[in-house]
């Protein structure tokens, strides 16, 4: 009896710890941490925390993690309260270092955005792929009882830093996880998409993060970000129509960035030498991409990453996982739900247990059987983790849906002549990127329901009949447009949406779904800038009133439209405040004034000798 009292006493502390297993007690207990300043090749030293696991009687493998984001805490008696990714890998005991990047935070040196890549030998000569092997190399020969050998992953910025290790590769770098990884900064990444500035995520981002740092500091004394006290960002950028006038009222703590965006309006060396997937060669680590979805940051930067390695490393060993994720939402949460949207089972979970420990399990401890599929992708709608053997789908086939008249989206083309739409966009009345007030650029955008634009003139609108059987998008999509304006240059916005039945149909007996009536979910939009429709280099202006071929890239997609569903199509040539805004005039937008937005009239055509489409290939 004194047991059974004893044990009913001590429950609510057992309960207690093992609700609190991985924490900063739970780190503390394991770990040993040490802070070191590693020095690099030209003598700069980056600030480094390192967790060691307390149990000597094995030899542990590295997990490196390179970061512009902080390493706090900083203190060698102060600690994490987690470590990797997830819990599961915090007990999997691992070195865990992580490492403030050149110029950042307690690192010295100076920072650079995505700092280019050497591009001849020199030992003088530094990048991030150096600065990753002389980190390495240290850790390897100063951390007591590592088993020589380094795995290093990364969500977003860190990602790229992840890829920025497959160049060059220290022999000790056995596998590599970029996650979302920062890509290309000008036609699909973050703060560029087609050439276009998404204006809201630049300006927010770089208002603390491009903020100078004349010494090194901690994230207690950093930087603080912008205060909107209208809290209406629509408003905000539409009071601040131009982006000069951002820079002088509100930019002048931290120009870098800005100027830099001025000064390289056009894809020209700034860019290209700044794209990490240019220099993916002789990759030696075995390599795990992953992504989401439905990330509204670097949806682009993952699939080219892995597409890069595969085709410049024909023997290399590479894997792609993609689920329905936002932003780092493989190990943010559940992996559930995304909004609105259900997924019927614990997506991030899944990718935890199945791929990412196992991928370090296996490649840097020899541990269990890592066997995963070259592609593994979660197709959406129908909710269901599917295997190929390569990416985009060997086995997928190219189809086309046709723009038409009465806002059809068809099979086969219309067979009339002169068959257009003729509407107007004012970029003084921007086509909201969300619905209501902006106070926030939501992660969901991305799946938000579409009805609050369908509604407006300058939004056009094409759909098909009712689905009679369920049709898988799996790989890129392609607006192929024919169009004229009066204007001498456009955005094009191109939206595939999967509208959902009306009242009627709720409850398919098919699907076996209850649906939200009529939600016109989007599941890839994208914008391009109009002058960059035949080079991100060379820009070309429209000439007023003549036909024109414009093709808009979309991101790639894994989604099923089911029976019953329909699938739309929506163009308009504004996203605002995600996008900034075109002035419809060919000129460079960085000096534009306020006077010189103006209307233009377009015309979408959509007949036997201009067939407007959407190409896609389907499973």
């Amino acid at each position: 009896m004194k047991k059974i009292l004893l044990l009913l006493l001590l429950f609510p502390l057992i309960g207690h710890l093992c609700a609190q297993e991985v924490n900063e007690a739970y780190i503390r207990a394991h770990y040993d941490k040490i802070e070191e300043y590693i020095p690099m090749r030209d003598g700069t030293k980056l600030f480094t925390a390192i967790y060691i696991p307390k149990d000597k009687t094995l030899k542990h493998p590295i997990l490196l993690n390179r970061t512009p984001y902080t390493v706090a805490p900083y203190g060698q008696d102060k600690y994490k309260s987690s470590l990797g990714n997830f819990e599961k890998m915090a007990t999997a005991s691992y070195i865990f270092v992580y490492q403030d990047v050149r110029g950042k935070w307690m690192s010295e040196g100076t920072f650079e955005d995505i700092r280019p890549t050497r591009t001849k030998e020199n030992k003088l000569q530094i990048d991030e792929s150096t600065d990753t092997y002389d980190t390495i190399d240290w850790l390897i020969k100063n951390i007591k009882n590592n088993n020589g050998k380094v795995g290093m992953y990364g969500i977003s910025y860190p990602g790229f830093y992840a890829t920025t290790s497959l160049v060059g590769s220290h022999p000790a770098l056995k596998a590599v996880s970029p996650q979302a990884p920062v890509t290309d900064w000008f036609i699909g990444d973050d703060f560029h998409h087609g050439g276009a500035l998404f204006l809201i995520d630049a300006f927010r981002f770089m208002y603390t993060f491009d903020a100078p740092r004349p010494r090194p500091i901690t994230n207690e004394n950093g930087p603080k970000g912008f205060n909107l006290e209208s809290k209406d960002w629509y408003k905000f950028f539409l009071d601040n129509p131009t982006l000069g006038e951002l820079k002088t009222n509100y930019l002048g703590h931290t120009v870098k960035f800005w100027n830099n965006l001025a000064k390289h309006s056009t894809l020209d060396t700034f860019w290209t030498s700044r794209t990490i997937t240019h220099h993916l060669n002789a990759v030696k680590p075995a390599v795990m991409v992953v992504g989401g979805l439905f990330d509204a940051e670097d949806t682009y930067g993952a699939f080219e990453t892995y597409k890069q390695i595969e085709r410049r490393n024909p023997n290399n060993n590479s894997i792609l996982v993609m689920g329905p994720w936002f932003h780092g939402g493989w190990v943010r949460g559940k992996g559930d739900s995304f909004g609105d949207i259900k997924f019927d089972q614990n997506t991030s979970t899944h990718y935890q247990e199945t791929f990412e420990l196992p991928f370090f399990e296996y490649y840097l401890k020899g541990k269990g059987a890592f066997n995963p599929a070259e592609a593994n992708i979660f197709v959406t709608g129908s909710n269901q983790w599917k295997t190929f053997t390569q990416w985009p789908p060997q086995e997928s086939k190219e189809q086309s849906l046709y723009l038409n008249e009465n806002n059809r989206l068809t099979p086969t083309p219309n067979q009339g002549q002169d068959n257009y739409i003729e509407y107007v966009s004012d970029p003084l009345k921007p086509v909201p990127s969300q619905e209501g007030i902006i106070t926030n650029r939501t992660r969901e955008y991305m799946i938000a329901d579409q009805r609050f634009a369908a509604n407006r003139p300058d939004v056009i609108v094409f759909e098909t009949e009712v689905l009679s059987t369920d049709i898988t998008m799996a790989g890129p999509i392609q607006a192929d447009l024919h169009v004229s304006m009066t204007g001498t240059d456009a955005d094009f916005i191109v939206k595939v949406i999967d509208v959902y039945p009306d009242s009627s149909t709720a409850i398919s007996a098919i699907n076996k779904e209850t649906v939200m009536q009529n939600y016109q979910m989007l599941v890839r939009g994208e914008i391009l800038r109009g002058k960059f429709r035949n080079s991100f280099s060379t820009p070309e202006p429209f000439i007023p009133g003549q036909v024109t071929n414009v093709k808009v890239n979309l991101p790639d997609v894994a989604h099923t439209f089911k029976k019953g569903h329909k699938i739309m199509v929506q163009i308009q040539h504004s996203w605002f405040p995600l996008a900034d805004r075109n002035p419809n005039q060919f000129m460079d937008i960085y000096k534009a004034k306020a006077e010189d937005y103006i209307k233009n009239t377009h015309r979408l055509y959509f007949d036997q000798s201009k067939p407007s489409r959407i190409k896609f290939s389907t499973l």
